[in-house]
């Protein structure tokens, strides 16, 4: 049986864990930001020319049904994609400084949103699980 190192199979991305209402920064991409804590509100950092690509994730770590969790772009940027699942799709509306939130009854410890900049003003779904809602 062949074996692999664990270098070659995963790479484990940096943890931090939000408990507070937040606005991260440009400096803050790149990590995992796992939820426990229901009501929070991220908002991601402006999108310019010199931090287009820059990733964020997102999961849910409480209890199923107990976690509502909010990203907000900032007021000049928009959430645009689809999170595909079996039962629906969840699809950010792609309107500008609307928020994308994991619905709090049908949220499920393990959802999770990943979001990447691909251009000014536009934040996009790479992949994610659960479901999730554009603000109205």
């Amino acid at each position: 049986m062949a074996t692999f190192s664990r270098d070659i199979l995963t790479t484990v991305r940096p943890q931090s864990t939000v408990t507070a209402t937040v606005t991260l920064t440009e400096a803050d991409c790149g990590k995992d930001y796992n939820v426990a804590t229901d009501a929070l509100v991220i908002t991601l950092p402006l999108i310019e020319e010199d931090n287009i690509g820059i990733e964020f994730l997102f999961r849910n770590t409480g209890a199923n049904a107990n976690n509502i969790i909010t990203i907000s772009p900032n007021a000049l940027d928009s959430i645009n994609g689809r999170i595909s699942t079996a039962a629906a799709d969840s699809t950010a509306g792609g309107v500008v400084n609307k928020d994308f939130v994991n619905t709090k009854a049908t949220a499920k410890k393990g959802d999770f949103v990943r979001l990447v900049a691909v251009s000014l003003t536009a934040w996009y779904i790479v992949d994610g699980q659960g479901v999730w809602a554009s603000e109205a």
